[in-house]
């Protein structure tokens, strides 16, 4: 089967792993301990698809107060032990990629998440056996994440593809503005966002089963 792209990047929280209901439902308890009072909701609209340096930024910038120093480890630590308890892949995405695998269709996944959050992830899941190392991209890798382009850009430069012929699978506007950014096309997976808020995304889907048709 022939494919319109040479690589597709997958976003991993929300696209790879069902991840987002977990980790932004611990995001506002923290933020809302520490005296930033936060809904499920709040998360979700403010934070869902940055990397830990935007909640800091946008706290300070908002309260004029800094998150105390161990936020990001008491923040990982208690999502990570969500994870082992709860943590299911994107249903649908594991035949995805063995789709892309068996056709021989480079892909990865770049995500604003670190290397620690994506490896517990996908060992919790199962989907370690589709991304060893060289497969696998993290904001930690160039210090600004999404909507920067910087994290796409870099994947492809490593990838060895142009950015005009990746796609990405993204569902957070953020992950959207940053691929637009770069030059790449976007697949908006509408799951958990609204259809609205990934309007700059060349096309929209809300079922992983129906990506491999849309990428033939």
């Amino acid at each position: 089967m022939r494919y319109r792209y040479e690589l597709v990047i997958f976003d991993n929280d929300g696209v790879l792993v069902d991840s987002e209901p977990i980790s932004n439902r611990i995001l506002a308890a923290h933020l809302t301990e520490l005296g930033h009072p936060t809904s499920y909701e709040d998360s979700i609209r403010d934070y869902m698809g940055s990397a830990m340096h935007r909640i800091h930024e946008l706290i300070q910038e908002r309260t004029g107060r800094r998150l105390p120093d161990d936020f990001d480890d008491v923040f990982h630590g208690r999502v990570f032990a969500a994870f082992e308890r709860e943590l299911k892949p994107v249903v649908g995405v594991a035949d995805v990629l063995e789709k892309l695998a068996a056709d021989g269709v480079p892909y990865c996944v770049a995500s604003s998440g670190s290397h620690e959050r994506i490896r517990v992830g996908h060992r919790t899941t199962g989907l370690d056996r589709w991304f060893e190392e060289s497969r696998i991209f993290s904001s930690q890798d160039v210090g600004r994440g999404k909507p920067a382009p910087d994290l796409f850009l870099y994947t492809a430069e490593r990838m060895g593809v142009a950015p005009e012929r990746c796609v990405v699978v993204e569902d957070s506007p953020l992950g959207v503005q940053a691929a637009v950014a770069a030059g790449m096309d976007v697949y908006g997976f509408t799951a958990m966002t609204p259809a609205a808020k990934l309007a700059g995304a060349g096309q929209l889907f809300s079922d992983m089963g129906e990506l491999a048709a849309l990428l033939a």
